[in-house]
């Protein structure tokens, strides 16, 4: 059976979330939400958004990229709230059916 491979990332908690003020956590939610922009308009980023009703509160929200894992990698390390600790990344290989994966009108 062939399959399609995307990056996961699954976006927690960091280390340092609780390090930052009202106005500091603002500021560190535009510049993550621009990263996100930035990588959804360089065709990297397929799909992203936050979680609600988890039962464990570090989980924040998933991304899956069109990109392999050391790609995948480097650009969810790079979003600015990864950088400055307020969210951790798990980084994974997901696989699935060719075409399964679709957005939009498709």
């Amino acid at each position: 059976m062939e399959l399609e491979s995307y990056g996961f990332v699954l976006l927690r908690r960091g280390p340092r979330a609780h390090d930052y003020d009202d106005a500091e956590l603002d500021r560190l939610q535009a510049a993550h939400l621009a990263h996100l922009d930035a990588m959804r308009a360089q065709g990297k980023l397929l799909v992203a958004g936050p979680f609600s009703d988890q039962p464990d509160e570090t989980l924040r929200g998933l991304c899956v990229y069109a990109c392999d894992l050391e790609e995948t990698r480097a650009l969810a390390e790079s979003d600015p709230s990864v950088r400055a600790g307020r969210m951790a990344v798990d980084v994974m290989t997901w696989w699935t059916l060719p075409g399964a994966l679709r957005f939009g009108d498709a």
